[in-house]
């Protein structure tokens, strides 16, 4: 596990291979639940819109992508694991895919439009990465799959507005 876990630079510790291995582990059962959950309920819609192949290389550039912003803007020394950046991608894509369609969150009962939750969860890690609040999560790789996913879909022209 000690070389697979995304490692900054300075530590001596980074192989390239990392980018890829770390979004294979988790911090703990409920971290790889969640993660599993996010991507079973809104990823398989991506996938049925967009095809296996072409939803496997966004996931794939996307946790790479938001690996990579994490070592660039908050890596403290010490490993990243998780694929919620690649999570929070697919989460975009929903967003941009599917704008108008409600989704119901655990914690907040009433339906919100699925653009909004993207903007308001993007707003929410970019306030928790700059203030330094919430430690020992990776809010900048969080972001980083927001804004490779954002850039993917752009760059492919995908058009959005599906209900």
């Amino acid at each position: 596990m000690y070389n697979m876990a995304l490692w900054p630079p300075q530590t001596g510790n980074f192989w390239p291979w990392q980018l890829v291995t770390y979004m294979f582990l988790h911090g703990g059962m409920l971290h790889i639940f969640f993660n599993l959950f996010v991507l079973w309920m809104f990823g398989m819609q991506i996938e049925n819109l967009w095809g296996t192949k072409r939803f496997v290389i966004y996931y794939f550039v996307t946790g790479i992508g938001a690996g990579i912003l994490h070592l660039l803007l908050a890596a403290e020394g010490v490993p990243t694991v998780g694929a919620s950046g690649a999570v929070f991608g697919v989460l975009l894509a929903f967003g941009m895919m599917f704008p108008n369609r409600e989704i119901m969150l655990i914690f907040l009962p009433i339906p919100i439009k699925a653009k909004y939750f993207v903007v308001m969860i993007g707003a929410f890690e970019l306030l928790a990465g700059v203030s330094g609040l919430q430690t020992g999560i990776a809010h900048f790789a969080h972001l980083g799959g927001l804004v490779i996913g954002y850039i993917l879909i752009r760059m492919w022209g995908l058009k959005g507005g599906y209900s």
